[in-house]
């Protein structure tokens, strides 16, 4: 019988599973891991396949079965970060933004950072304005197709490829003839390098938004970045806070706490609330880690962070990795023959042609375009509710800058999110127009009030309130949007005082308690052991006891009998 259990739990313990993670190629990866492998082993396994030595900046991203995205932990078991059913399916994508991508050691590097941020244009993250939209477009095609050849790249060739959510003719005529006539003799590598250079200087570069709401009930969308915290709001950027400003980040439940210090002692908290917990969390870990990548000097300065204060349970985290400047450091020790890289579709490159993992997906045949009007309004209603990171997208009728997405369901619930977008159901593209980015210019307003963090002018935003007038209270509610939202506010920031003030109360009586128990151990019980034998023989305790304690008892003993005998006369 015993042997027959061990020898089902050695199977239970030697148990495979299998995973397959999606490369940014659009290939897949399928290996087999055992129970207990940790996330590192996955990684590793990974890197191998691809030949990659600069791997800080990447990392293996899943999402659960409630649809909420996370980045795989390498210090954990794969198996007990995964909540869904094997097989596991995850994807391999770039979790760190180099800050200068183009001064990275190796073409494989740049090659995977190049793929990442194709993808974040084609997704809608990555916003510009036309003229650069149609630059990074060139870039792209000359690498997939080299040389313009006009037998063999007829009128229109451009409009075969889409390279964004949707764009117009006048965009493609556009690409075109900058792939025509200023691009001619690059190399996929050269070009790639020209792409990562250009994105690099974007001031969405490297963003992945989390949707949440302000005080005021208004959609927001929370992003890090190599160079600070961002926050988009409404059609303009409200935020860009540096790294070295970011003090602290907490979050309580589903609210989202930044604390910022600027100069001349300047503190100010920024509050947020995600859509669930579970967001308001991945959202907190992936700030302090952006955080200390890029912030700290060294990994060994790395602190276990906690989102608890005196009177609440909170998480503890804390980052594994290396910081960027060490990555640095280590990437220019690197030597070796650059490996080959190998470009399905593409003309070869001989300095590196590379690893074979499966073709690549070029960039998708746009069958149709369906010329729709949308809102601003309407795009950020699509992300409100959502559960995890959303792709941001630009309107061009409003020249706005805002965010849309759409995540449909799927019968394999380990799919990662950028699988369930369906940009070609988009009708808001991503070129910005070119007097939009006086639009991006930084307005500052803290929680939604209009309030400068860089001691810039303020400016006043008002939000009309939608709705029937049934009484007098909706006219108040129109002139006066978001005042309900800071009502609660308010009242939950109040109910959370009363309920730290009851938890101080109760951790105080209990304090109390423990240390009335410890007395009454001290004076009353025959313990002779040394810890309480050395307690008793100091000449405080033998004062305390003699001066305080005995006639304290005698008083209370006398109450008591007092007490008794009144009850035994009635």
């Amino acid at each position: 019988m015993l042997s027959r259990w061990m020898s089902g739990s050695s199977r239970s313990l030697d148990r495979e599973y299998n995973c397959t993670v999606r490369l940014l190629d659009d290939s897949e990866y399928t290996c087999t891991i055992q129970r207990d492998a940790k996330g590192q082993y996955l990684f590793d396994l990974l890197c191998h396949h691809l030949n990659l030595l600069e791997k800080d900046y990447f990392g293996i991203r899943f999402v659960d079965p409630d649809k909420q995205r996370h980045w795989l932990e390498f210090t954990k078991s794969v198996v007990k970060q995964m909540r869904a059913q094997p097989p596991f399916t995850m994807c391999f994508r770039v979790k760190f933004y180099p800050t200068d991508p183009a001064a990275l050691k190796e073409e494989i590097t740049r090659y995977l950072v190049f793929l990442q941020i194709k993808r974040d244009l084609y997704h809608g993250r990555l916003l510009c304005k036309t003229s650069d939209a149609a630059l990074l477009a060139a870039y792209i095609l000359q690498a997939e197709i080299g040389d313009y050849d006009p037998g063999k790249h007829p009128e229109g060739y451009s409009s075969k490829f889409q390279f964004f959510p949707k764009h117009s003719e006048k965009l493609e005529r556009k690409i075109a003839e900058i792939h025509k006539s200023e691009l001619s003799g690059q190399t996929p590598a050269i070009s790639e390098l020209n792409f990562l250079r250009k994105a690099q200087t974007l001031e969405t570069y490297g963003v992945d938004p989390h949707p949440c709401k302000d005080v005021s009930g208004n959609a927001a969308f929370l992003a890090f970045t190599p160079f600070g915290f961002v926050v988009l709001q409404g059609n303009k950027r409200v935020h860009f806070i540096k790294w070295n400003e970011v003090t602290k980040m907490k979050f309580e439940g589903k609210t989202f706490y930044l604390y910022v210090s600027q100069k001349e002692e300047k503190k100010i908290i920024l509050t947020y609330f995600a859509p669930t917990p579970e967001a308001c969390k991945h959202l907190w870990k992936c700030g302090i880690e952006n955080q200390a990548f890029y912030k700290l000097e060294k990994s060994s300065q790395v602190r276990t962070v906690s989102s608890s204060n005196l009177f609440f349970k909170g998480s503890r985290f804390r980052y594994s990795g290396r910081v960027a400047k060490e990555v640095m450091e280590s990437s220019a020790k690197i030597k070796r023959e650059p490996p080959e890289i190998h470009r399905a579709g593409l003309v070869p490159s001989r300095s590196c042609p590379s690893i074979t993992h499966g073709p690549r997906l070029s960039s998708v045949p746009r069958t149709r375009r369906r010329a729709v009007h949308i809102s601003i309004m309407e795009g950020l209603e699509s992300l409100r509710d959502s559960a995890h990171s959303t792709p941001v997208r630009s309107a061009s009728h409003g020249d706005a800058f805002t965010a849309r997405g759409r995540v449909e369901s799927s019968e394999r619930v380990a799919v990662i999110a950028d699988e369930n977008y369906s940009p070609a159901d988009s009708v808001l593209p991503t070129p910005v127009a070119e007097h939009s980015l006086e639009l991006m210019l930084l307005s500052r307003q803290v929680n939604g009030a209009p309030c400068s963090i860089e001691e810039e002018k303020e400016s006043e935003a008002g939000t009309p309130a939608a709705g029937e007038a049934e009484d007098a209270g909706s006219e108040l509610r129109a002139l006066c949007p978001g005042v309900g939202s800071l009502g609660a506010a308010q009242a939950e920031q109040v109910n959370k005082f009363v309920l730290s003030v009851l938890r101080l109360l109760l951790v105080t009586v209990g304090l109390l308690f423990v240390l009335l128990l410890l007395l009454i151990v001290l004076t009353e019980s025959d313990l002779d052991t040394a810890f309480f034998r050395d307690i008793r023989q100091t000449p405080e305790f033998e004062q305390f006891h003699y001066q305080y304690f005995c006639p304290l008892r005698r008083w209370f003993a006398c109450k008591v009998r007092a007490v008794v005998s009144l009850l035994i006369d009635t």
